[in-house]
C-alpha cells in the first residue's frame, strides 16, 4: 500500500537560500517598484505586494515554488507572510510579476521562470535588464503568456502603470503620471514640500500681524 503525504505536515520553507540581489543596481530596482507599487496600493486594503518571497502555488507539493523578485496579488489582503501558499489566499495567484536581471542570472534559469508563471496563472509579467537598459512584457493571451510587441508606452491593464523606455533608460509612471522615485527622491520630496508649507505658515503668520496693526482681525476674515 502506498502511503499518501498529509499535506498539511508538510514544511514550506520560508527561504530557497538565493540571495535576493546580485548586485547594487538590481537591488535598487527591486526596491524602487516594490516600494512605489505599496505606495499606489496604500489605500487598498485588498492588494498585496512583496518582494523575493516564495510563491508555492501547490498544496502539498514544496518543490514547486519560486520567489519574483516584485509580485502582486490583488484581492489578496496586506499583511506579513514567510510564504506564499497559493491554496491559503483563496486559490488567487499573483496577477502581476517583475524580474530585474543581473549578470548572473542565465537564459535556462529565466526560460524555467518563465515556464512557472505562464502555467500557474500570472496575468502580466515584466523582464528589465539594467545593464542593456531592455524592458519585455508578456500579456496573458488565449495561448498563455504572448509577448508585448511595444513596451515604450505601455500602459499595465491591471495596475495602471506606465513604463517609458528613454535615453536615460526606464522611467515608471503613476496613474496620475507622478514618477516613480527611489527612497532618496521620496524624502526630498517630502521634506521640500514641508519646508514650503512652513514658508506659506510663516508668511500667513505676518500678514495677520499687519491685518491686526491696522485694527482688523484676520479671523473675522
Amino acid at each position: 500500500m502506498v502511503q499518501q503525504l498529509n499535506p498539511s505536515k508538510i514544511i514550506y520553507p520560508d527561504s530557497d537560500g538565493q540571495p535576493m540581489s546580485d548586485n547594487t543596481q538590481q537591488f535598487q530596482w527591486i526596491v524602487v517598484i516594490k516600494e512605489n507599487l505599496e505606495i499606489l496600493f496604500a489605500d487598498n486594503p485588498k492588494v498585496f505586494v512583496a518582494g523575493d518571497l516564495l510563491w508555492y502555488p501547490v498544496e502539498g507539493d514544496n518543490k514547486t515554488r519560486q520567489a519574483p523578485d516584485i509580485m502582486v496579488a490583488i484581492g489578496r489582503p496586506k499583511g506579513d507572510r514567510g510564504s506564499y501558499r497559493q491554496w491559503e489566499e483563496g486559490d488567487i495567484a499573483p496577477q502581476v510579476v517583475f524580474e530585474i536581471l543581473s549578470p548572473g542570472n542565465r537564459l535556462k534559469e529565466m526560460t524555467k521562470k518563465f515556464k512557472f508563471y505562464e502555467r500557474y496563472g500570472v496575468e502580466e509579467y515584466y523582464i528589465y535588464d539594467p545593464d542593456r537598459v531592455d524592458l519585455a512584457g508578456w500579456l496573458r493571451g488565449e495561448e498563455g503568456l504572448e509577448a508585448i510587441e511595444e513596451m515604450n508606452g505601455w500602459i499595465s491593464p491591471r495596475l495602471a502603470i506606465r513604463f517609458e523606455e528613454g535615453e536615460e533608460g526606464l522611467t515608471l509612471y503613476y496613474p496620475n503620471g507622478r514618477k516613480f522615485l527611489t527612497s532618496v527622491e521620496l524624502n526630498q520630496r517630502a521634506e521640500l514640500a514641508e519646508e514650503r508649507a512652513e514658508m506659506a505658515e510663516s508668511r500667513l503668520a505676518v500678514l495677520a500681524d499687519k491685518l491686526r496693526e491696522l485694527g482688523i482681525d484676520p479671523e473675522t476674515l
